[in-house]
């Protein structure tokens, strides 16, 4: 009897697991948790093909390419700008030239600044052009033509002009507040020549020698108190 009774269990047993069949247990995401999957995954696919195409629309109104964007091109030499630019803030540059056999514009609304500076950003030199007046600051000014003769030079010392020629058109004339140095004073053909001095004093000095000469016209010299004609080492020829 005891050695027949664990055989009818292990049948038993059997034949409930065969009645009862095999166990599917279901993984993954069902009902209303797959359809806001479903959402979400096409309401991202939605986002990136607008941002794809926003991308391309910048893209192709900023004009880009592998060169640049817009009229910036980026070359080997540096930036080229091609038509007008509006810069908003200072810019930085080693070398600012237009294209061969075109002009080079500088505009602005109220005056357009040059600065430049030293190793410790501290301004040397500095031209403004504004509505009003063009100022330059430095040490030393010069003008000189291409061949490089100086025109023109002025520091805290001298002005000097080193033209052949120095020619003044106004009507009034120009005053010297102090005294000048050069070889000839002249007028035009058919002007007078008038060299004055009305609360001073006028002298007119020469280490060789001074000729008054009016070849057309008269010669005339009116003072308040005296006329003094005085000649150091030589005569006076009058």
């Amino acid at each position: 009897m005891l050695g027949k009774m664990p055989q009818e269990q292990y049948a038993h047993r059997s034949t409930m697991q065969t009645s009862e069949g095999p166990q599917v247990y279901k993984v993954g995401i069902y009902g209303w948790r797959k359809r806001c999957l479903y959402f979400f995954v096409l309401l991202l696919m939605i986002l990136i093909l607008v941002n794809l195409a926003m991308t391309i629309w910048i893209l192709k109104v900023m004009n880009f390419t592998i060169d640049g964007m817009g009229n910036l091109r980026i070359t080997d030499k540096g930036l080229k700008l091609e038509g007008d630019s509006e810069f908003l803030k200072p810019l930085y540059a080693k070398e600012i030239r237009s294209r061969p056999g075109n002009p080079l514009y500088f505009q602005s609304a109220r005056n357009v600044t040059v600065n430049i500076l030293n190793e410790k950003t501290k301004v040397l030199t500095r031209l403004v052009t504004g509505p009003q007046a063009v100022e330059a600051h430095s040490q030393k000014f010069e003008v000189k033509t291409l061949s490089g003769k100086l025109l023109f030079s002025a520091d805290d010392n001298e002005v000097v002009v080193g033209a052949e020629r120095l020619r003044v058109l106004g009507a009034e004339g120009t005053v010297f507040p102090k005294s000048i140095e050069t070889p000839n004073v002249r007028a035009d053909p058919f002007k007078e020549l008038r060299l004055e001095s009305p609360t001073r004093a006028l002298v007119m000095e020469a280490p060789k020698g001074i000729e008054i000469n009016a070849e057309a016209g008269s010669l005339k010299a009116t003072c308040r108190t005296e006329l003094r004609l005085e000649s150091k080492d030589g005569e006076l020829w009058l």
